[in-house]
């Protein structure tokens, strides 16, 4: 394996904002002032950074990043029969946790994918498992065919970056934190990642709702833990 094929190209650099601005340092109050214009520019260049970041891995490491994901996730969700668990369908070198839906549907439970209906609305869950029917849906990213809304048990979030806090940094459109918000009935939310997605903080915002976990190729991350559960 030539070292730009190793696990370790994956790895990014802290955040820097706090190098910079010492005002930025630490996991700071989301509740505190801000000077929320910088804190956006600063989001908006990591988000850039870490996507392409991970564009730039091996597919097949990032495969095997997915799998070992998958594992852990099962094993994070356990007994799945009859629950309501929605994924996604992966974009722009996500961790692919389709064969995890498979698996999923197979064990008993009901599989679902998020769809978006509108800017600045919140997204529906529909119901789908791998052989539905699908249709393109925006961004060209597909989505079940048949309308059949569910409300999810499960909701696997997939992370752009993330910190020891599991706030998660997406793409910025909001779209997960204001479903969060007005589902009637709060899911477990797991993100999903790479491990070199960890940022010091991603300076969340007041909105910004934190995961129960994040799961990464290394291990399972949970709020403020100081250290992962590593593989067996």
């Amino acid at each position: 394996m030539d070292d730009d094929d190793k696990p370790a190209s994956l790895a990014s650099p802290a955040c820097f904002l706090h190098e910079v601005d010492p005002a930025y340092a630490g996991l700071p109050d989301p509740a505190a002032p801000r000077d929320w214009p910088q804190v956006n520019r600063w989001r908006k260049a990591e988000r850039d950074r870490l996507i392409a970041a991970r564009l730039a891995v091996p597919a097949e490491t990032r495969a095997a990043f997915g799998a070992s994901i998958a594992e852990q996730v099962l094993a994070e969700i356990g007994a799945a029969a009859g629950l309501v668990v929605s994924a996604y369908w992966p974009f722009r070198g996500e961790p692919d946790l389709r064969p995890l839906l498979q698996s999923l549907a197979g064990s008993g439970a009901r599989t679902a994918l998020p769809v978006v209906i509108a800017k600045g609305q919140p997204l529906e869950f529909h119901a789908w498992q791998p052989g539905d029917p699908l249709e393109r849906g925006v961004w060209n990213i597909p989505i079940p065919a048949a309308h059949a809304p569910v409300i999810p048990d499960i909701v696997l979030a997939p992370v752009v970056g993330y910190d020891p806090a599991c706030y998660r940094l997406g793409y910025g459109g909001g779209f997960f934190d204001r479903t969060l918000a007005a589902l009637p009935r709060r899911p477990r939310v797991i993100g999903v990642g790479y491990s070199g997605a960890r940022c010091a903080t991603i300076h969340p915002q007041p909105h910004d709702i934190a995961m129960d976990v994040i799961v990464t190729e290394n291990g399972i991350v949970r709020p403020y833990a100081s250290t992962t559960r590593a593989l067996t």
